[in-house]
């Protein structure tokens, strides 16, 4: 690994609507601590953690920001949280990743390399758009040009560096769309 690419903001993509969910996706206990929280621990190291959603009382500091209309989804919700952004580099992060830890976000940060970005994959080789870190510009270029609505079609065609992890019990990737797989990060916490 090469020297450590530089400063980055984190952006936390926490609003959506959580229908599989059925509750405050991000605010949901876990181990004693908020989804979200648990997320925001990962991008300890952020200069900026940006935090795109409606508001909580769960983390002092984040600059808070809404997509425009709210729930409109994470390209609308992207572009917001970008606009908070001062660093040259960007972690875009979903909110209910219990397992994601610092070094695993040291890890994205220096697979970015000369690259626009890299992303964690599963354990399956499927790219998990929200648990990824970028380079600012590209994501404003990409941005300034895209009308769809998809992360995947608007992240891929960047050619970002694939990450893989080692699974394990607790896997960087895990994230909790519906309570059971809530109750699932809570018996393996």
């Amino acid at each position: 690994m090469g020297p450590r690419p530089g400063p980055f903001d984190a952006v936390v993509l926490a609003g959506g609507r959580a229908r599989r969910f059925g509750a405050d996706k991000p605010a949901a206990p876990v181990g004693g601590r908020a989804l979200i929280e648990w997320t925001a621990a990962a991008a300890s190291g952020a200069s900026r953690l940006v935090v795109v959603g409606p508001p909580r009382d769960v983390l002092p500091g984040a600059v808070l920001t809404r997509e425009d209309p709210p729930g409109a989804g994470p390209v609308p919700a992207l572009r917001a949280g970008l606009a908070e952004v001062r660093a040259p580099l960007l972690a875009l992060l979903a909110a209910d990743l219990p397992f994601l830890r610092p070094e695993h976000v040291a890890r994205l940060l220096d697979a970015v390399g000369e690259r626009p970005g890299a992303v964690l994959v599963d354990g399956d080789g499927r790219e998990q758009w929200l648990a990824g870190c970028w380079r600012t510009d590209a994501l404003r270029t990409a941005l300034a040009g895209y009308s769809g609505a998809s992360l995947r079609g608007l992240l891929g065609p960047l050619g970002p560096a694939a990450v893989a992890l080692p699974a394990g019990a607790r896997p960087a990737w895990f994230d909790c769309d519906t309570p059971e797989e809530l109750a699932a990060a809570e018996r393996l916490l």
